[in-house]
């Protein structure tokens, strides 16, 4: 009986591993900025971490938005409609570059409010110039996202990451020149980061449009685009199932982005150390988050061909395939507990080795928590997934704000600033959120999966 969900193993592999690998490029860039920006200091990585919290946000929203693209364009894909796949990118398309332009404008607006968190100044005052030009790369970002959501629901997962990988090779290269001051450039700091960061994001969405128009299943669709030639219904539709979608990114990401800033109240090496632990989750995040779209293409294929036993069977072998692999980081993260955190830091700095210490060993224990809830994180991302890949987003969005806000952040606030927990109540207030987010998104995922093999239909969710 095993067999027939591990069989599946392979394909979804096959299919996710382009998704993982471009998720985890950007990610590592972000591990890349971390390690070299730790070399100026704490409050530097303190910094950036500040900033990026409030790109988190916009991201989450424009990166959650773009996710109503695919099961759209995976259905017309397995239905063989290509003008139905072509209309839900243009329209795509367009919301995404408005959002991402709102998304940029409002987080200039909101710079002033870093003042009336209670953070160090001396972070703040570092975190502002930096996060002016990270805020603009959000335009070729979420653009890109928009092309990206597209390219996985034709299930050509690897341009994508094809795209990020030569992001990242620019931004290290620009990151090392401009971070130092190499090669006869001035010494920027975290502001070299930003520079670096905005340039590889353009070079990221002009490369992306380049692959799909270079490809025969593909051109058709990227090619004469008329962006302003609009149609309502259309438009309502991915606005339907794109606004739950960002909530629902937005309210997981948001208990991150409220845990960074907790960490920040209890000062800079707290928060510096915060944003070690969560680099390090995010990189296994992200190959969970690689199963999650294998997940929405394969669900919406078989949704669109009417193959309901068929849809729950591979969504269960995904899940399975999840359960594996974050089980074998959960232990990763336990053995190397200690060592993992050393990378971000010079521990050799005699000036900083007091400050230094407390941030790594703070680190290690996050480490400990972050191990724990490995397995809660995979499963709800990818069962979120399927449920994308149904067309389901009201109710998940409902679920996704009761566990991560009813549940999570109460217990992150509560145990982070009025109990000797400090970071690690914050943290198993994360675990709490996630785990009841992922058992909530299973029952309801097999509600619907059960309601349609009964019935043979898609019925009223």
């Amino acid at each position: 009986m095993l067999t027939q969900y591990t069989k599946e193993f392979r394909y979804n592999l096959k299919l996710a591993a382009p998704v993982m690998l471009g998720m985890l490029g950007h990610t590592f860039v972000g591990l890349i900025d971390n390690i070299m920006v730790g070399q100026l200091g704490t409050a530097q990585l303190a910094a950036v971490s500040l900033g990026n919290s409030f790109m988190f946000i916009a991201m989450s929203l424009g990166i959650g938005f773009s996710t109503a693209i695919t099961p759209l364009v995976a259905e017309a894909d397995g239905e063989g409609n290509f003008n139905s796949g072509k209309s839900a990118l243009k329209h795509g398309l367009f919301l995404c570059t408005v959002l991402s332009i709102i998304l940029f404008l409002i987080i200039l607006a909101a710079k002033p409010i870093m003042y009336l968190m209670k953070q160090p100044v001396e972070v703040v005052e570092l975190a502002i110039p930096y996060l002016d030009l990270v805020a603009f790369s959000l335009i070729p970002l979420i653009v890109f996202q928009a092309f990206k959501q597209f390219s996985d629901g034709l299930s050509m997962t690897k341009y994508p990451m094809y795209a990020t990988l030569i992001a990242n090779v620019v931004n290290i290269v620009l990151n090392y020149v401009l971070i130092f001051g190499k090669f006869g450039f001035p010494q920027m700091g975290i502001v070299g980061a930003a520079i670096g960061t905005l340039i590889s994001r353009f070079v990221m969405v002009a490369f992306l449009w380049i692959l799909l128009r270079a490809k025969a299943k593909s051109k058709a669709y990227v090619t004469a685009i008329k962006l302003f030639v609009l149609d309502s219904k259309m438009l309502r539709k991915i606005i339907y199932l794109g606004f739950p979608s960002a909530l629902q990114m937005f309210f997981e990401v948001g208990i991150f982005t409220a845990a960074i800033w907790l960490s920040g109240i209890l000062g800079k090496n707290p928060q510096a150390a915060n944003q070690i632990a969560l680099n390090l989750a995010s990189m296994t995040f992200m190959v969970a988050t690689g199963l999650s779209v294998a997940a929405m293409v394969r669900v919406g294929n078989q949704k669109g061909l009417h193959q309901y036993r068929e849809l729950k069977r591979i969504a269960l072998s995904i899940l399975l395939l999840t359960f594996i692999i974050e089980v074998i980081f959960a232990i990763f993260f336990v053995a190397f507990n200690t060592l993992l955190p050393q990378m971000y830091l010079d521990v050799n700095d005699v000036a900083n080795l007091v400050d230094n210490n407390e941030v790594i060993l703070i680190a290690s224990e996050l480490l400990l928590i972050a191990a724990l809830f490995q397995i809660s994180d995979g499963i709800q991302v990818v069962v979120l997934g399927a449920l994308r890949g149904l067309q389901d987003v009201v109710i998940p969005t409902i679920i996704t704000f009761i566990a991560y806000w009813i549940v999570g952040f109460p217990v992150s606030y509560y145990l982070g600033l009025y109990t000797e927990y400090a970071n690690s109540g914050i943290w198993l207030g994360l675990l709490a959120g996630l785990t009841v987010s992922a058992i909530l998104l299973y029952i309801r995922f097999k509600i619907l999966s059960d309601r349609m093999i009964a019935t043979g239909s898609v019925l009223d969710k």
